[in-house]
């Protein structure tokens, strides 16, 4: 039986969805509790009904989780940027390690694969090395989007994004608030934690205001870390943060940051691992279920800025890029003589077309974006029959629907590996090892 607009109830709660609301049955009726934890029996007001599925809000607990902690960050609950603050670090893992067991039971029914407990961040806090900052005028606010919405939550400090780009933040909203910008939308930092260097993208509705490079260079001086001030000239509505156009402002157009003992370049489009500290484990870990002797060819499937590919790429014979961002391969062709290194080649094309050009490959690995691999790109994979096929994912349903398509053409998934990539929300990446049967 449904519950009524604006009824009070009593539910119990079970689990946590994937938007991190506590979820809690109602004579059958599925209801979601944004705040809720697993364990704790609440009074909510049902704030909206659906067909399959209501919202409420709570009103009192009568039972609280001992996992349940008192989050740091005091605009928690309105800021969208975090989920999971109040519930404590050991139980955050283990629930994202249930929850990639549970996707891949559901979606893909793949059972009885070991999945491994999730490895925990080498920083719970502090840890990202971006930050996106949506800016108004008339007064000026900056801060973080409000879940699911275009409301700023204006914010003094991030508690997940890293020290240097946090003074950073607090500089350039100083200088913003004397010397506002009507034309500006958003902030981007970019931070590299192991060289503590800073690019700044200031994002701007068409052109511009033409005093908009005094601003630039008041930011470079506010800190000797910050190495460049970027424009990026966005025209057009909606949600995407940055377009493709840029122009440099003052300093230099890229940082450059180190992972695993190489140096990559970071410029304001490319795709980098915004965890560093845990990326070095997580490209370990991909290194080691690769099982690599030194003779083989690898393909590294949506390889960006080559990261990873470079990483292999002394272990192996060869290593192959594809990315289907030419801005991205550029980068990857430049990272790879920054690191002088001679065996990867990198191809800027859409991998399900590029790889009907090879004839053989010995290990895969793939790193899709969340909608995973396209079905044509598998189909595909499989009958170059590589020995050994690494996924590395960053949501479970899709790795779990991928996974099934690769057990049905002959691969047996031996291990699953969750990683912390970013605590504190409800996110998990994980990496899955197959070998052909």
């Amino acid at each position: 039986m449904k519950p009524q607009l604006h009824q009070e109830i009593t539910l119990s709660i079970k689990r946590l969805g994937i938007h991190g609301e506590g979820i809690g049955d109602y004579n059958g009726f599925t209801v979601f509790v944004d705040g809720a934890l697993p364990g704790e029996t609440v009074t909510a007001v049902i704030n909206e009904v659906r067909k399959n599925f209501a919202r409420a809000t709570v009103v009192s607990y009568a039972q609280t989780s001992p996992h349940r902690v008192t989050p740091p960050c005091p605009v928690f609950g309105r800021c969208g940027g975090c989920q999971l603050m109040h519930l404590d670090y050991p139980q955050q893992l283990e629930t994202k390690r249930q929850r990639v067991v549970d996707t891949l039971e559901r979606i893909g029914k793949i059972f009885n694969v070991p999945v491994s407990a999730c490895v925990p961040s080498p920083n719970p806090l502090a840890y990202r090395n971006k930050i996106q900052l949506p800016v108004m005028m008339d007064p000026m606010r900056m801060g973080l989007y409000a879940f699911n919405s275009h409301d700023i939550v204006e914010i003094e400090k991030c508690y997940i994004h890293c020290s240097l780009g946090e003074q950073v933040f607090a500089k350039v909203k100083q200088i913003l608030k004397n010397d506002p910008h009507p034309s500006l939308r958003f902030v981007v930092i970019k931070t590299g934690v192991n060289t503590n260097q800073v690019l700044v993208i200031l994002v701007t509705e068409g052109e511009g205001s033409l005093t908009l490079p005094s601003m630039a260079e008041k930011i470079m001086e506010s800190a000797p870390e910050i190495k460049g001030v970027v424009q990026n000239i966005h025209t057009a509505s909606g949600n995407v943060v940055l377009s493709k156009t840029f122009r440099t402002l003052a300093g230099h157009s890229s940082i450059v940051d180190k992972i695993c003992g190489l140096h990559f370049k970071v410029s304001p489009a490319s795709f980098f691992q915004v965890n560093p500290a845990q990326a070095e484990n997580l490209y370990q870990k991909a290194l080691e279920f690769c099982e690599l002797k030194g003779d083989e060819t690898v393909l590294d499937a949506y390889c960006g800025v080559g990261t990873l590919s470079l990483i292999l790429a002394s272990h192996a014979k060869q290593v192959i890029g594809v990315e289907c961002v030419s801005d991205a391969i550029l980068d990857a062709q430049d990272n790879a003589k920054r690191n002088q290194i001679k065996n990867t080649v990198f191809h800027a094309a859409k991998v399900e077309d590029f790889i009907g050009t090879l004839s053989a490959i010995d290990v895969a690995v793939l790193n899709p974006p969340r909608k995973g691999c396209e079905p044509l790109f598998l189909e595909k994979l499989v009958l170059l029959k590589p020995r050994c096929i690494v996924y590395i994912s960053c949501d479970p349903a899709t790795l779990a629907r991928d996974l099934a398509i690769l057990q049905e053409k002959g691969y047996s998934v031996n291990t699953v590996q969750p990683f912390d990539m970013f605590p504190q929300t409800v996110h998990v990446e994980s990496i899955a090892q197959l070998t052909r049967r």
